[in-house]
């Protein structure tokens, strides 16, 4: 059986990434990886062994077009209100909190926020399917 063990997204910014995702998320570099030509920075949280790969190629100077196939990953958090306000406090922009419901019920409350290249990340509230 596959296990899911990251996800990766190209950066323009190592430093400016790595601060976002430690500040928004709690990520630490769990191993950096240079070669010749890219550097691979996996990171990771305390409750999670799934892992965030920053890839970072050497040269670039513009930044990445995501075009319409990129969707977005999620983090599920105990206290919704809390983390937006705590996103919001460290300058980070979080977008506002939405509920969405299926068949008149409640199915998952929710913000998003993006990241320095754009990427969008959804923060969901733990409970029933987001667990």
């Amino acid at each position: 059986m596959a296990k899911p063990i990251h996800m990766m997204v190209r950066v323009l910014d190592e430093a400016r990434s790595v601060d976002f995702y430690n500040k928004a998320f709690g990520l630490e570099i769990s191993q950096r990886v240079d070669f010749p030509d890219f550097t691979l920075i996996y990171m990771k949280g305390e409750q999670s062994p799934f892992e965030v790969e920053l890839t970072v190629n050497k040269g670039r100077t513009e930044p990445y077009v995501l075009g319409d196939g990129y969707g977005h990953i999620a983090f599920v958090v105990d206290d919704l209100e809390a983390e937006h306000a705590r996103i919001t406090s460290a300058g980070l922009g979080p977008k506002d909190i939405k509920q969405m419901t299926h068949d008149g019920k409640p199915f998952g409350r929710f913000f998003f926020i993006e990241d320095p290249d754009g990427y969008k990340i959804e923060v969901l509230q733990r409970g029933g399917r987001f667990s």
